[in-house]
């Protein structure tokens, strides 16, 4: 950009940030989370009828998306994966769009600590902000059971979020049964990243950025 525009890199560093930062609030109700029972529970029948899986309001994940190592951060943003990174968080639906996204928080810190710093989902889910339906039987059942988020082992189980059952289970067993189901819907989240890493090709190599740069671009 500096040779085919002439103008400086040190002008480029301050217009890319400005940019990225007009785009995110013009942009920003481009996704956005269900608000009432009745929007939720169209996401829901969107995952039965897609994936097979009933009372899903979404699928649940973080990318890590590479750095440059921050001067002076030691291994703050220092991932399992050996590179530095920060993480894009994403919850999203049947259709492969983004319902929720955060992203900054430090590679080092595991997709169940990213949910919990994630501030907005986290604490509405908490404080039973997020107007989630209520309990319904399953297809074919009667007993009632809760809507829930999917998520992989990182995530804690609770009320509203489902997670695979660990270990190895046998062939035809009911366990792996269900963690086939289970990871089908949420391989979605995953589907979501690679069509994102290829449009956006940024997100394919470490970016040459301070965090705080890197976290508006990816936003």
């Amino acid at each position: 950009m500096q040779y085919l525009f002439k103008v400086s890199k040190q002008l480029i560093s301050s217009i890319v940030p400005e940019t990225c930062r007009a785009l995110i609030e013009v942009l920003k109700d481009y996704v956005k989370m269900p608000s009432t029972p009745e929007e939720w529970l169209l996401v829901s029948e969107q995952y039965q009828e897609l994936w097979n899986f009933p009372n899903c309001l979404g699928a649940m994940d973080g990318k890590h998306v590479a750095l440059q190592t921050p001067i002076n951060s030691g291994s703050e943003y220092y991932n399992y994966k050996s590179h530095c990174s920060n993480v894009l968080f994403a919850l999203v639906d049947a259709n492969y769009n983004f319902i929720f996204a955060d992203s900054g928080c430090q590679g080092r810190i595991s997709d169940g600590g990213v949910f919990k710093h994630s501030s907005t989902l986290y604490k509405r889910l908490q404080s039973n902000d997020l107007k989630i339906p209520t309990a319904r039987s399953l297809p074919g059942r009667n007993q009632e059971v809760e809507y829930v988020f999917l998520g992989d082992e990182a995530f804690p189980l609770s009320k509203h979020i489902m997670k695979p059952f660990s270990g190895t289970h046998r062939k035809g067993s009911l366990e792996r049964i269900f963690n086939y189901r289970l990871s089908r819907a949420r391989r979605i989240v995953e589907n979501v990243f690679g069509i994102s890493s290829a449009v956006f090709r940024i997100l394919r190599k470490p970016m040459l950025l301070e965090p705080e740069k890197a976290e508006l671009v990816v936003k």
